[in-house]
């Protein structure tokens, strides 16, 4: 049934009289609660928080003094009382709600000051079903969202950060709160109730194995307000989720300028590209412009790595982004910094590395600490119009696939080591997607065409214009390999990178047509593998 409003002015200016403190981050709470103290008002507090209060010499009084009944069940009940929110939700201006709260002796709350349980955090320690269930806060959401539905009369105040600005109005307005800042402190916390809600949620389902929930929802933090998105007429933003996993998101920014959202969005796809790359067995290096690789390569060192993957597109590779799997060094540094470089990304970075960078001032540089795994598994999240299309992070790689060879020739050593490296940047290409590869190195790289064909010759064109600008005889698609992230729908893509020069195919096979792709490839002397598997990338 809908409540009818009473359309009850609401004032702009309401005095704090009574504030209730209940928080798990501690951060700023004394001085926060001494700042109240100071300008006369009442504090209200409940387990740790009133110790931590009472320890630092404030007077405080228990929830129990104020709903005349004790803490019980481990502190599960304590703050769900009609005398705690009838004093939050209660209309102060309305006559039978004034009536209500003399008639029961409830005292209204002008300010509530709480934060949640660390759920979040408790989950990603790694904790049991046991401890995670324990750390989902009840009362915490329950005070908060009735205090931000009736910020009309009550300051709710959700985050630390907005200590100083509430005791700042607090000043200035005789120890009053202006209306529009109660306003935005309401939709900050209904906002962190939300994606609370979202993060026991979408947990829970994974915990006993709930692939598609009936209602699913997302929540994140807010990190940075771009400057723009996409395009300079478009807002953007940028928020943190609960998921632990190294990359851009959890990256310390070093130097240089604020990410955009399109650095954000390339970076990541840069990252998660070379975390693919094991750095205990090669140092790698991969170069990405708009979203797409125009150079990856493995190498005996970093810097022998970075220019294998330059050469492969070096006119794309400018105003790129480069991620390495291993630690910035020096020699790598020194490369790098010679062209105009958007973003560097590693997991770590020597001392001189980090002098050579310095001198770009606009360069920006993430350490990472550590790299994505590509195996771990998480939602991955798409807007469509009215909708939202969810599935899994592809986790599959070339090194769990039981690959086939369905040609009359087997791949050689190299081929076979050059089949999964291009296999591995395949996934990482929108489709269609061809990768031609030589030698532990990217050749020619073809994303995001309608036709196959399309991509397997744009990708042999690139690779003759690198030849061409390197002073080369000829490109290095002559003697490659070349991956494609689905199958053949007809001969005549892979005949395009026989022409090109490859020598050997791996690709999913699945295709109706598999035994014309077969025989056109034993026609031509190729070498081919199948995967069953696919990596379309959209």
């Amino acid at each position: 049934m809908a409540v009818v409003s009473k359309r009850i002015p609401v004032p702009d200016l309401v005095p704090v009289r009574r504030a209730l403190l209940s928080v798990s981050d501690k951060t700023g709470l004394i001085e926060f609660a001494t700042a109240l103290a100071g300008l006369g008002v009442e504090l209200v507090s409940t387990g740790g928080t009133r110790k931590t209060l009472a320890d630092a010499g404030l007077k405080v009084l228990d929830i129990s003094e104020v709903t005349g009944f004790p803490e019980i069940m481990d502190g599960r009940v304590k703050t769900l009382h009609p005398s705690v929110h009838g004093g939050l939700l209660a209309i102060r201006d309305d006559a039978e709600h004034a009536a209500a709260m003399k008639e029961h002796g409830i005292t209204g709350i002008d300010l509530v000051c709480v934060n949640l349980y660390p759920f979040e955090e408790t989950v990603a320690s790694g904790a049991d079903f046991a401890l995670a269930i324990e750390n989902i806060d009840i009362g915490g959401p329950a005070m908060t969202r009735a205090a931000a539905k009736n910020h009309a009369y009550v300051t709710m105040v959700s985050d630390p950060a907005d200590y100083a600005e509430v005791i700042e109005a607090l000043g200035e307005h005789e120890g009053q709160v202006p209306l529009a800042l109660r306003k935005r402190l309401a939709q900050k916390a209904f906002a962190r109730t939300a994606a609370y809600d979202a993060a026991v949620s979408n947990w829970f389902a994974a915990a006993i194995g709930e692939d598609a929930p009936a209602h699913v929802a997302f929540g994140g933090r807010l990190a940075s307000v771009m400057r723009y998105g996409e395009n300079p007429h478009q807002k953007a933003a940028f928020y943190l989720t609960p998921e632990r996993r190294f990359g851009v998101a959890t990256a310390r920014q070093v130097q240089g300028k604020e990410l955009s959202y399109n650095n954000i969005n390339d970076t990541d796809a840069a990252f998660e590209l070379v975390s693919e790359f094991d750095p205990g067995v090669s140092p790698a290096v991969a170069i990405i412009k708009h979203a797409n690789p125009c150079g990856v390569a493995t190498g005996a060192s970093l810097k022998d790595a970075y220019l294998k993957a330059l050469a492969c597109d070096p006119v794309s590779a400018f105003g790129g982004i480069v991620a390495l799997n291993s630690k910035l060094d020096a020699a790598a540094a020194e490369e790098i910094v010679k062209i105009f470089t958007e973003v560097i990304i590693a997991p770590e970075a020597s001392d001189e590395a980090l002098a050579i960078v310095a001198a770009k001032k606009n360069l920006r540089l993430l350490i990472t600490g550590g790299l994505a795994d590509p195996r771990a598994g998480a939602r991955i999240v798409k807007s469509v119009a009215g909708g939202l299309l969810v599935q899994d992070r592809d986790t599959g790689t070339v090194e769990d696939l039981d690959l086939k060879v369905v040609t009359k020739r087997a791949p050689t050593e190299q081929e076979m080591a050059d089949l999964k490296f291009a296999f591995r940047v395949a996934k990482h290409v929108k489709s269609n997607a061809i990768v031609y590869v030589r030698e532990g190195a990217t050749a020619g790289i073809g994303a995001g065409q309608m036709s196959r064909i399309d991509s397997a010759r744009i990708a042999a064109r690139k690779a003759e214009d690198a030849a061409e600008a390197a002073g080369a005889a000829r490109p290095n698609t002559i003697g490659s390999v070349v991956a494609s992230d689905a199958f053949f729908p007809f001969a005549d893509g892979l005949l395009a990178a026989a022409a090109a020069g490859a020598t050997a195919v791996i690709q999913p096979g699945g295709s109706m047509r598999d035994a014309e792709v077969i025989a056109a490839a034993d026609e031509a002397g190729l070498a081919m593998v199948f995967t069953g598997m696919r990596h379309f990338r959209h």
